[in-house]
């Protein structure tokens, strides 16, 4: 009987610790919410001094970026080191972006690919699409697109645009599968949707060259106007050069195109 009654006192402890851990770390996130920093910061890092694998990631965070405390990159690798060993994806993706950048720690592309490795495996698309980078540019393991296809793709299947952009590169180059335009198109344009100003200039330039999709100039000068928007310069010349090609009609047709484009939230705008 005692021995039950001390297995019931130890369980009633540890939940006891989980509850406040919780209380904190939500009480940071209302605090950072709200961008009150330092409540934010006082609150995680009770939390994340009892082992709360997310208010460390916060408090890496935190250090990263300088909110409430003056940016420390070393401090940022420590808590994000901390939470990756628990197994928490987003951290460790952060530590990957760490020793990629060399910030904090010495630049180390094997290191980088060792965390985002283990967040890729479980489903992390920052992590996924970040080693797709890594075997394309073959920094820190060999260059492979194949594989680098492979992550971008696991990427761009949940929504990632920066992955569904750089697989309609591959796509449109023929790097790691083979060249397929139409394919390229598609990819480009679900990045494109998404507000991507570069995955939106290339969808432009494959409506003006016809490339995976019949040849159409006020269909590019759309893409090319809605990536001005951002005002980049190279998409305000894309599209200005779109313009000297067009009839006057023409470009009233795709300012009205894009002002449905914008209406649907980039939705169904070719």
């Amino acid at each position: 009987m005692l021995k039950d009654k001390l297995l019931l006192l130890i369980v009633l402890l540890i939940l006891g610790n989980n509850v406040v851990w919780a209380d904190q770390f939500d009480e940071g996130v209302a605090a950072y919410s709200r961008q009150d920093y330092k409540t934010a910061f006082k609150a995680w890092m009770t939390s994340a001094q009892q082992g709360n694998a997310r208010a460390q990631l916060g408090l890496g965070v935190m250090y990263d970026k300088g909110q409430g405390v003056p940016q420390d990159y070393v401090e940022a690798v420590k808590w994000y080191l901390l939470a990756a060993q628990q197994g928490y994806s987003k951290a460790q993706f952060h530590l990957g972006i760490m020793y990629e950048s060399g910030q904090g720690v010495p630049q180390d592309y094997v290191e980088a690919v060792k965390w985002y490795r283990l967040a890729a495996q479980q489903g992390n698309t920052g992590g996924q699409y970040s080693l797709g980078v890594m075997y394309g540019k073959g920094q820190g393991v060999p260059q492979d697109y194949v594989e680098a296809v492979k992550w971008y793709l696991l990427a761009a299947q949940q929504g990632y645009s920066k992955a569904q952009f750089h697989l309609g590169i591959m796509y449109e180059s023929g790097q790691g599968v083979p060249q397929d335009y139409v394919e390229a198109v598609k990819w480009y344009r679900l990045a494109a949707q998404q507000g991507d100003a570069i995955a939106q200039v290339l969808l432009g330039m494959m409506y003006e060259s016809g490339q995976g999709v019949p040849q159409d100039y006020v269909k590019a000068y759309l893409w090319f106007n809605l990536a001005a928007v951002s005002g980049d310069a190279d998409s305000i010349k894309f599209r200005d050069q779109m313009a000297s090609k067009m009839i006057p009609s023409q470009i009233l047709e795709s300012h009205k195109m894009a002002r449905d484009c914008v209406a649907n939230k980039l939705k169904g705008c070719d």
